[in-house]
């Protein structure tokens, strides 16, 4: 079988993860393999017993059992430990375990022993902890032969243990700093509007980031982290052969690969999965919908918009659509996505009580369709650009310049417009619940961030909204089609930005009417008018400022040097 390519039959796993927003984000990510399959998703431990027992009466089986032990400790009832493997492997031998998270060496050591099949480590990607299932499943054990060997050479603590800890923790927190900075100052020269001066101070501050990384992991690195030039041998240890994971030292490509539409697709999905783990709140000057909710429901709306959006691409990959066909698809498109996404987030059959009547959440919200695509979906920008690009390889027009796929510019237009897209599907998902039962307890207690939970904060973000609604219409929005920009919400590190780019908008301009278009007329009237104005208000001051100072100043001068000349020669005739 080979562990880099999906299997001929689909893979049945079962996740293990008390934390619900990391759940998530596993189950958006194994989801984009056509050969896995979560089935089963558990939060704790006896949960997770309770379900395999059900599961084997029934006459079923699982491929593989994925455990995260880290978070064992969110509650006492969780059973995510060692107790919980020793089960698993007791009642369900046949189900290989593969260990996911940040594991001390005493519990990796005893996970061996237990009889464990694999481990795959915290900060890993998708497409590693992929492989990971793939290798165990197919009956070879993944461990990390180099940590194991140390383990089993020096099995007891030695006093320079806990320093090293620390050394390590500080390396690892140090170098994510460093890292969270240098995306945040690439995001900031990516933009088109940045002058030479802006752009020299970030291109010298991005340098004095890359030294600063290079100095803490010579500085902080472990004596014993050198790789090591003898051979790699093979470890046994209570009966399993562990196979070696190949080190960055040993993979030396000839050329880069060449960037396809999945490599670029799921670069963009893991980047933004990354952001999604930082801050989410709304950094612009406009209120978005989405900022009534609460952290952990943003971010888990967010994870939702990016599994949709996924099956969306490869939904229309299978149905062989056409480039020339994704323009007129793409109000088809966009009205699916909101649709999948809402009844995904709120449950097909949630339903909430209101004035003694029982409603279906999900119904009632699917009935302000056309008021969604009008407000929101509608203005979209270059959602038909994006999907090609990731579908078809088609080119970005960038400046009036090309940008093929896996350029640098390509790579940032492309998160750019799929973040945006993300943003905006979830405003979409939210108004609707804002329109229709926005001050009903049980929805605030369920997502409203605490800070808006009154009625009258509610009501005054609605107004805020509503205020919004109106100033992107007849002010925003001509000035960005005048000025030939979209303006589009972005992931940083802090949180939502909105940055500009430049699209070409002559078709928008000439349909623009009513206070649309004496907008832009105002715009106009004032860049025409300004400079002369200000001309001339520059040669009337230089006028007056010389009339003060050499016509009324000089009269003044002498008026005053005739009075105190008077009252001089006065004082001398009163002293005769």
């Amino acid at each position: 079988m080979s562990l880099d390519r999906p299997t001929s039959r689909l893979l049945q796993l079962m996740l293990i993860e008390a934390d619900p927003v990391l759940r998530l984000g596993l189950l958006t990510g194994l989801g984009r393999f056509a050969d896995l399959q979560v089935v089963i998703e558990a939060e704790t431990g006896a949960s997770a017993l309770r379900t395999l027992a059900d599961r084997q009466r029934s006459g079923t089986r699982l491929d593989l059992i994925l455990v995260d032990l880290e978070n064992g400790g969110l509650s006492s009832q969780s059973l995510l430990d060692l107790e919980l493997l020793r089960q698993l492997k007791t009642q369900y031998l046949d189900y290989p375990i593969l260990l996911i998270g940040s594991l001390p060496d005493t519990k990796l050591i005893e996970a061996v022993q237990i009889g464990v099949e694999g481990y795959c480590p915290k900060g890993s990607s998708i497409a590693e902890l992929v492989t990971a299932i793939r290798q165990v499943v197919a009956g070879q054990p993944y461990w990390d032969v180099e940590r194991l060997q140390g383990l089993t050479i020096a099995p007891s603590p030695t006093p320079l243990r806990p320093l090293k800890r620390v050394r390590e923790t500080l390396r690892s927190s140090s170098l994510q700093q460093i890292e969270a900075a240098l995306t945040e100052l690439n995001a900031q020269l990516a933009s088109p509007g940045l002058s030479q001066l802006d752009r020299a101070i970030l291109s010298g501050q991005r340098r004095e980031l890359k030294a600063s990384r290079w100095l803490v992991k010579r500085v902080l690195a472990s004596p014993d982290s050198a790789p090591e030039p003898a051979r790699k041998p093979q470890l046994e240890l209570s009966g399993q052969r562990l196979r070696s994971l190949p080190s960055s030292s040993q993979i030396v490509p000839d050329q880069p690969p060449e960037m396809t539409t999945s490599n670029l697709q799921e670069r963009l999905f893991d980047d933004i999965s990354a952001k999604l783990q930082s801050g989410l709140e709304n950094l612009t000057n406009s209120p978005l919908e989405i900022d009534i909710f609460r952290a952990e429901r943003k971010r888990e709306l967010f994870y939702i918009i990016l599994r949709q959006i996924e099956a969306s691409l490869d939904e229309l990959r299978f149905s062989q659509i056409q480039p020339g066909q994704l323009a007129e698809k793409q109000s088809v498109i966009l009205r699916d996505l909101w649709q999948a996404v809402t009844i995904d987030f709120f449950g097909r059959y949630y339903t909430l009580r209101v004035r003694n009547q029982e409603v279906e959440v999900v119904t009632a919200l699917l009935q302000d369709q056309e008021t969604v695509w009008a407000e929101i979906l509608n203005k979209i920008p270059l959602v038909t650009d994006l999907y090609a690009h990731l579908l078809f390889r088609t080119a970005f027009t960038i400046d009036n310049a090309a940008a093929e796929i896996g350029s640098p510019e390509a790579i940032a237009r492309a998160a750019d417009l799929l973040e945006n897209l993300t943003i905006q599907l979830a405003n979409a998902v939210v108004q609707p619940l804002l329109n229709r039962f926005s001050d009903l307890e049980a929805i605030k207690q369920s997502f409203y961030d605490r800070r808006l939970l009154s009625t009258r904060d509610i009501e005054r973000f609605r107004n805020d909204l509503s205020w919004r609604y109106r100033v992107d219409r007849y002010v925003a929005e001509p000035t960005a089609i005048f000025e030939s920009q979209h303006r589009l919400f972005v992931f940083t590190q802090l949180g939502i930005r909105q940055v500009p780019i430049y699209a070409p908008r002559r078709p928008e301009l000439e349909q623009l009417a009513g206070v649309r278009l004496a907008v832009t007329l105002a715009l106009e009237t004032r860049d025409a008018i300004s400079p002369r104005l200000k001309a001339a208000i520059g040669f009337i001051g230089s006028g007056v400022i010389y009339l003060l100072t050499n016509v009324i100043g000089r009269g003044l001068g002498l008026i005053g040097r005739g009075i105190v000349k008077g009252i001089g020669n006065a004082w001398q005739d009163s002293k005769r």
